[in-house]
């Protein structure tokens, strides 16, 4: 169960880390073909997201791998979570496919899930 468990959580620290780290690198004009909804946000919004989808990327893993505050990967899971909440407001108010932004939450509900089984 628990290589299951880092299989879960390592998928979904890599799509956050993948995803958080274009935000950080790319500028807006580059993302908007690939994430229209950068459009409706300053550079600087996309930037944070994008640094807590990285952080919170980190926090899954680096905490329970280094056995130092294992807790914060709760944390870090459960600040995904409500990161997807926000992702799927931002797309059903344009009007746009949630379904990736469902999919990465219920990821993250998982990884939530498996941080607290020890």
């Amino acid at each position: 169960m628990n290589i299951f468990i880092w299989i879960i959580t390592g998928l979904v620290a890599l799509a956050f880390l993948a995803a958080g780290s274009m935000k950080l690198t790319q500028p807006k004009e580059k993302l908007a073909p690939q994430m229209p909804w950068v459009n409706d946000f300053p550079q600087g919004t996309v930037r944070t997201i994008g640094l807590l989808e990285v952080l919170g990327a980190l926090g899954l893993i680096l905490p329970r791998a280094l056995n130092v505050l294992p807790w914060l990967s709760t944390v870090a899971a459960a600040g995904l979570i409500l990161t997807m909440i926000g992702a799927a407001a931002v797309h059903v108010r344009r009007k746009e496919p949630i379904v990736p932004a469902v999919v990465l939450g219920v990821l993250s509900a998982a990884a939530l899930w498996a941080t607290t089984q020890g």
